[in-house]
């Protein structure tokens, strides 16, 4: 009787039974593998949607001699071919000539700002890591610059820069008298350094959020066994702190660069659609050339020689970087 019973038991679970669940196991499992990729094909067809296309769109008509004549139906204006090209880059005539000052404007202004952004933001992190009383009000109050809105934070540099009523004149000049009349920061050479005020101002909290959580994976224990060796502040951070940042370092710059050399809302809201010449950034530069000009085909041209560009600074960033981490592993 025993054995009777156990015989069906011992079928179901023998070889030969397994085949008639090994179908449903499988079901099951390209349900599970496929279920995450289905949650994100929704994202995946909007990002093609507002990204891919208009990119798509913006390569067929840099090649098309696309001006105001043919806004209305932009599909039959004429092809150029790369002549929007040769225009960009012809730097003997005054668009290419205008494009590379535009262009060198901005290589100086990313530069600046980026270091100045990853400086200010690693020292004030640095300087948050000992607890102290008022600690957290601090790390909120330097978020503050990051959480406030762009449009609302340029404004109130704006009216800060003012030439007659603005805080700044009023500080340097009227308080301070470090200057012997009050200047002119929104036009002229001093452009330059209103939107790196700005920039750096709006910039650097992100790098402070950035390594300050990137510190908290640095063991407490270095620090500890340093100090025993004798070894002061500056050495543990030139030993210890600055080498176990180096992978948050190498993303937080390239993001920094790529962020500052695209910026265009900044300087469209303090200056306008006719920047200064000493501020004249290049994503508002072709702006300019796009939508004042109206000439679509040249602008559209000018952002792909832009969008090259930067891909070609991140493909060398990214492979400088990685041999630089393989050989420090080594």
């Amino acid at each position: 009787m025993t054995t009777t019973t156990a015989e069906p038991a011992v079928r179901k679970n023998s070889p030969g039974a397994a085949p008639s669940g090994t179908p449903r196991r499988r079901t099951g499992r390209i349900r599970r593998i496929g279920l995450p990729y289905l949650l994100l094909l929704p994202a995946l067809v909007l990002e093609l949607l507002v990204h891919l296309v208009p990119m798509v769109i913006g390569i067929v008509m840099s090649f098309k001699q696309l001006t105001q004549f043919y806004i209305r139906d932009w599909g039959t204006a004429p092809w150029s071919g790369l002549d929007n090209y040769q225009v960009s880059v012809d730097f003997d005539a005054p668009v290419g000539e205008a494009l590379l000052h535009s262009f060198l404007v901005t290589v100086g202004f990313t530069l600046l700002s980026v270091g100045l952004c990853w400086l200010i933001g690693t020292a004030a992190a640095v300087f948050m890591q000992d607890a102290f009383r008022g600690r957290g009000l601090l790390r909120t109050l330097f978020l503050v610059p990051y959480a406030l809105p762009v449009y609302t934070a340029v404004i109130t540099w704006v009216f800060m820069f003012q030439h007659d009523n603005g805080l700044v004149n009023h500080v340097l000049h009227d308080q301070l008298h470090l200057t012997d009349q009050p200047s002119f920061w929104l036009i002229g050479d001093n452009s330059f350094w209103a939107l790196l005020t700005v920039s750096v101002w709006k910039g650097w909290p992100f790098a402070f959020l950035i390594v300050m959580a990137g510190l908290q994976n640095i063991p407490g224990e270095l620090y500890e066994a340093a100090a025993l060796d004798g070894a002061g502040v500056w050495q543990q951070i030139r030993r210890i702190t600055l080498p176990s940042l180096r992978p948050v370092n190498q993303v937080l710059v390239l993001v920094l660069f790529l962020w500052t050399f695209n910026d265009f809302n900044t300087p469209y809201v303090m200056f306008g659609k006719a920047a200064p010449q000493a501020a004249d950034l290049i994503s508002v530069h072709i702006y300019q050339a796009s939508f004042v000009t109206w000439n679509f085909g040249t602008g559209s041209a000018m952002s792909v020689l832009l969008l090259l560009f930067l891909l070609l600074v991140t493909g060398v960033y990214l492979a400088v970087t990685s041999r630089g981490r393989r050989t420090a592993d080594a």
